[in-house]
């Protein structure tokens, strides 16, 4: 009679085989979801400009002016607005550039050393008092229409 010598388990071929496959699937897939995750975490910074701009609309119903602060309350006595200093997650810091007695020019600003610091494509996103969105690569240059 005839001995049948049954294979059990896999090869280090076929073990390697799979390794290299699952590294290219790894190497395609991180990145792709990285870049998907900064894009969807875009809207920290719009939310929190959004907000921002409807707290100076606010304020300047109050005390027929806008606020050129960020501060803890608002108070027509001086210029400061009742808002927070960073997004809510954190990603964004936000700030008013400029404002005056009839327009305002808000900014969230990726933080450096936070996720977002790495979209390099959408690293500031602006609003004025019309309404006008804006935003900025890390160059400087603009990219509104990838951005907004």
């Amino acid at each position: 009679m005839k001995s049948v010598h049954l294979q059990r388990g896999v090869t280090l071929i076929e073990l390697i085989v799979v390794m290299i496959i699952v590294g290219i699937l790894a190497a395609v897939a991180i990145p792709s979801y990285r870049n998907y995750l900064i894009r969807s975490q875009r809207s920290d910074a719009k939310d929190a400009l959004l907000a921002l701009a409807t707290q100076q609309e606010k304020f300047y119903l109050q005390c027929n002016i806008y606020a050129t602060d960020i501060a803890a309350a608002p108070d027509c006595a001086g210029p400061d607005l009742q808002g927070a200093a960073a997004s809510q997650n954190g990603w964004y810091a936000l700030a008013i550039d400029a404002a005056d007695a009839t327009s305002y020019t808000l900014s969230a600003t990726a933080v450096a050393g936070e996720n977002q610091f790495q979209d390099e494509a959408c690293r500031t996103f602006r609003v004025n008092e019309r309404g006008v969105r804006s935003a900025e690569d890390s160059a400087a240059a603009d990219n509104t229409a990838t951005c907004w």
